[in-house]
């Protein structure tokens, strides 16, 4: 016999204070990523190299990341000691390009247009998850996933001639990244799987990201003025606050309830895209991103089926 509605055990008042809160955290993750974004879009008329705008947002990281982690036991010593070294390389490399082909996309592409991108990253690692993790993909995860990446198509329309507003080889190059935050998500799971700690994980990210980028940086470093150097910093700033309202949000509530909200990104990016730099979407831009967003939220309960 099928339980009744009624008898159905209701969320407290404290669960439900705290969904309410963890689904705030995230709506607040999008905008500050969203607003990351435009701060770097912002400097690009002063020619500041990539490898250097990397350099500052992630010197602050480290600089936030070595605040909280020092307190933890063991110190940073402690927390860089890791018996897959090779594998946090593996994932440095990867997440520097990702980061770096990111950068590049908000500079010369429309904001909504990158962050709508960068949500293909679970269409990507869904193929992927089948020869690299040895998972099987549902005929109905395999359809979500075929309706992404025509919603992709739909955004960036290959058969369309070249414009100044979707340079085609900037537009493969993010989603070449976006197709390696995938592969760097999967080298994550493999670390945490082999027992490495969150924590070392980030760090070895962190540091190593951060000595790569001033190495690459330093031979065509420009020196930025007070206002770029400000938004740069502001960036970094920003970024770590997205990723600790990304960690409280999941902290605070369960993944099912929060997980959709992630999307909200896509509209604080149109926003602030249209408001400070005239780019409202088109049409056909509207429809991709929409078709992009259901075959998302189509795998995302997919996922939590399962």
């Amino acid at each position: 016999m099928q339980p009744s509605l009624a008898a159905l055990p209701a969320l407290s008042p404290a669960a439900t204070a705290a969904r309410r809160r963890a689904i705030l955290c995230v709506l607040g993750e999008g905008f500050c990523f969203a607003l990351a974004a435009a701060m770097i879009k912002a400097t690009r008329s002063a020619a500041i190299p990539l490898t250097e705008m990397v350099v500052f947002r992630s010197a602050v990281i480290v600089v936030v990341m070595a605040a909280v982690l020092g307190r933890s036991g063991g110190g940073l010593i402690g927390l860089l000691r890791t018996r897959h070294p090779w594998g946090h390389v593996v994932r440095t490399l990867l997440g520097l390009f990702g980061m770096t082909t990111s950068y590049l996309g908000y500079l010369r592409l429309p904001l909504a247009t990158v962050t709508s991108l960068n949500f293909a990253m679970p269409l990507f690692l869904t193929v992927l998850s089948v020869p690299l993790l040895g998972e099987r993909v549902s005929r109905g995860r395999a359809a979500a996933v075929a309706v992404g990446f025509a919603g992709v198509l739909l955004i960036v329309r290959p058969w369309h001639d070249a414009t100044a507003a979707m340079p085609p080889g900037v537009v493969a190059l993010v989603l070449a990244g976006v197709f390696t935050w995938s592969l760097t998500t999967i080298t994550i799971r493999k670390l945490g799987a082999a027992g490495e700690r969150a924590a070392t994980i980030v760090l070895w990210y962190s540091l190593g990201s951060l000595a790569i980028a001033l190495v690459l940086a330093l031979p065509v470093w420009v020196t930025p003025s007070p206002r770029d150097a400000a938004l740069l910093l502001l960036a970094g700033a920003v970024t770590a606050a997205a990723q600790w309202l990304m960690t409280e949000g999941y902290r605070g509530g369960e993944a099912t309830a929060v997980a959709p909200f992630e999307y909200a990104a896509i509209v604080h990016a149109t926003l602030l895209g249209a408001l400070l730099w005239g780019e409202w979407p088109d049409a056909t831009s509207v429809t991709g991103i929409a078709v992009l967003v259901a075959a998302g939220l189509a795998l995302w309960r997919q996922e939590t089926r399962r």
